[in-house]
């Protein structure tokens, strides 16, 4: 027969509460008197509070409150409210025994006996420091990324509520958009499209795509404040709470209008580029033909004068225009940075010699006595002889355009340390100090009494300055003003002496037979003729079936074969011939209206040997036949 355990006494009891109360070690829990005074302390208020039950029991609560506290007469309000209302419970400071402070959570239950009179005050204190810091830091991390988030100008970030509602709203928002803060927020964000948009529903289904696959991003118009439209990259991102429910969205609003009406600019610079290299094509093809009517009127031994003056009028005149047609195309390369250039080893005597060379025609012209000044000694540069070439014609041709007939220029060469200057001086027209300003810019021509006297593009200084540039060198203008005549000068890098001269052109001789392929009848045969007038030995075919039936009767030593041949193109033609027997030995030249670098390496590429651009100059004609063997 099981026994009941013996009751448990009133006092027995209350001894193992006490027990239970002194053994906890994370609480402070101790009474207080009705006026205060501390009656009990266990270990954890000895732990938190660092005092020994000694050091306290007897002594008002009030020891523990910071100064400022006190000042206020917290401790005695906690008292009271705790008796009015039968708990107390705050947050806040307190101190421990050396001074140090710590972040507390207070309860104070007053304790009232059967009569309901005051018998003092339960208090329970935890020390909550760590979560404060923690707390603490969370907020000033919150404080710093909204300080962060409302300094940034150049992105409008805001949040929207699940429903799309406008929650917050960032300087860069007002900035781009145009509101402030209080006229937006608390409004849909549909606001910012346009009537098109809204009736598509897109702003509902930018909401709907950021939930379905995590963020949402797209690019088109939005509407400022003003009316006014922008083109804005916009990300929009659902946000979750730790319990994985939406909070809402956080959208960012980039405006790209500068970047788009960039993009339109290179896309509008790209069609233009295309288009000039089409138009240069086009031009070169008659200029073709032209050309070799020409070299075979100068070959005529023996023209008479009026046959002579105006095979040289026209000449002259075919030269400006072929430098206008590459002009054209050099600005369409360098608006779209395609001009590329081969740096080597250049003699600048060279150099000099064929720039001079080829204005020499409108100096003389003119009448001006051009002088050139330039040491003895070779002199060499590392850079692209065309292009420098091209830089140097172009300040003789300014100088002979702008100068009157008659006139003084003098072009000078010299050397100091690892640099080579040269400068193009005349007595000509002369600028003022706007017009330095601006000649350099592209299709700026300078002083407007100037400009109507004399033709051109505009484009010659502004490519001179550039390919300079490109070489690692600069080029400036210097004038004493209309009238006074004007200096240009530039100075390249890496310059020294060296010794050697340019072989000279050995005269041709007779050769095996040159096929010359063009379906422009007047380009061909023109060609032709001038090949026959060298003593080469020609045939010519119209178009690639013919030129492959000639190559099958007797294969040619050299093809100089057009490109843009309809129904079977040059590079058709050229593979068709590689397959031949022994097709693989013959020299095969690219003829062609487009000269860009892109259009050489295309006919490297499809195994052209050289590349010849229209209209076909008669030195680099000399100099490819020199180069195939076929001139001796």
């Amino acid at each position: 027969m099981s026994r009941s355990p013996p009751p448990v006494s009133e006092q027995a009891s209350t001894d193992r509460f006490r027990l239970l109360v002194d053994a906890v070690q994370d609480y402070g829990i101790f009474m207080l008197d009705p006026q205060g005074i501390v009656i009990s302390w266990n270990i954890g208020a000895q732990r938190i509070k660092q005092y020994r039950p000694d050091e306290v029991i007897g002594r008002h609560f009030s020891l523990f409150y910071p100064p400022e506290a006190i000042a206020a007469e917290w401790p005695a309000e906690e008292l009271r409210r705790a008796a009015r209302d039968g708990r107390f419970e705050e947050e806040g400071w307190r101190i421990r025994k050396d001074g140090t402070r710590f972040w507390a959570n207070v309860v104070i239950t007053a304790l009232k006996d059967e009569s309901g009179l005051l018998t003092g005050f339960g208090k329970v204190t935890r020390d909550l420091t760590e979560r404060r810091i923690h707390e603490e830091a969370l907020r000033e991390s919150e404080q710093r990324i909204r300080l962060l988030v409302e300094s940034v100008r150049d992105y409008a970030i805001f949040m929207l509520s699940p429903e799309g509602i406008i929650e917050s709203w960032n300087s860069g928002a007002q900035l781009i958009k145009g509101y402030s803060a209080q006229e937006v927020i608390g409004r849909h964000f549909s606001m910012f499209y346009r009537p098109e948009d809204l009736a598509a529903g897109l702003p509902a289904r930018e909401l709907e795509t950021a939930l379905a696959v995590g963020r949402a991003e797209e690019e088109g118009w939005r509407v400022r404040h003003d009316g006014s439209v922008f083109w804005a990259n916009v990300v929009i991102a659902p946000i979750y709470d730790a319990a994985k429910q939406l909070r809402g969205f956080a959208k960012v609003t980039r405006d790209m209008s500068e970047r788009r009406r960039l993009h339109e600019l290179e896309n509008s610079s790209k069609r233009m580029s295309e288009f000039l290299a089409m138009l240069a094509h086009e031009l070169r093809n008659p200029l073709a033909p032209i050309r070799n009517a020409i070299t075979i009127l100068q070959l005529e031994p023996s023209p008479s004068p009026m046959v002579r003056s105006s095979r040289d009028m026209i000449d002259r005149q075919l030269s400006h225009m072929t430098r206008l047609v590459d002009d054209l195309l050099d600005v369409g390369r360098l608006t779209t940075g395609k001009i590329r250039f081969k740096a080597e080893t250049v003699s600048y005597a060279q150099v000099v010699a064929r720039s001079v060379e080829a204005v020499r025609p409108l100096m003389d012209a003119r009448r001006h006595q051009l002088t050139v000044d330039m040491p003895d000694s070779g002199l060499w540069v590392q850079g692209d002889a065309t292009r420098l070439a091209q830089v140097l014609q172009n300040l003789l041709t300014n100088a002979a355009k702008y100068t009157p007939e008659g006139g003084q220029i003098e072009l000078k060469v010299w050397q100091e340390g690892t640099q080579l200057h040269t400068s193009v001086r005349d007595n000509g027209a002369g600028l003022s100090a706007q017009a330095i300003n601006q000649i350099f810019e592209l299709f700026s021509q300078g002083d407007a009494q100037t400009v109507a006297k004399e033709s051109g593009l505009g484009i010659g200084l502004t490519l001179a300055r550039s390919l300079v540039e490109m070489h690692g060198g600069a080029l400036g203008a210097t004038s004493d003003g209309p009238g006074q005549g004007s200096t240009f000068s530039f100075f390249l890098p890496h310059a020294g002496t060296a010794g050697g001269n340019a072989g000279d052109m050995r005269a041709p001789s007779p050769s095996r037979v040159i096929i010359v392929v063009d379906d422009n009848r007047d380009a061909a045969n023109s060609l032709a003729e001038i090949l026959r007038l060298m003593d080469c030995k020609v045939k010519v075919a119209y178009d690639g079936p013919s030129a492959l039936e000639l190559a099958r009767k007797q294969l040619p030593q050299v093809l100089m074969l057009d490109i843009g041949m309809p129904d079977m193109n040059g590079y058709e033609v050229l593979a068709a011939l590689r397959a031949m027997p022994g097709g693989g030995h013959v020299t095969a030249a690219a003829l062609t209206g487009y000269g860009t670098d892109e259009d050489k390496s295309r006919a490297t590429a499809a195994g052209f040997d050289a590349h010849l651009t229209k209209p076909l100059d008669f030195s680099a004609l000399q100099d490819f036949l020199q180069s195939t063997g076929v001139m001796s």
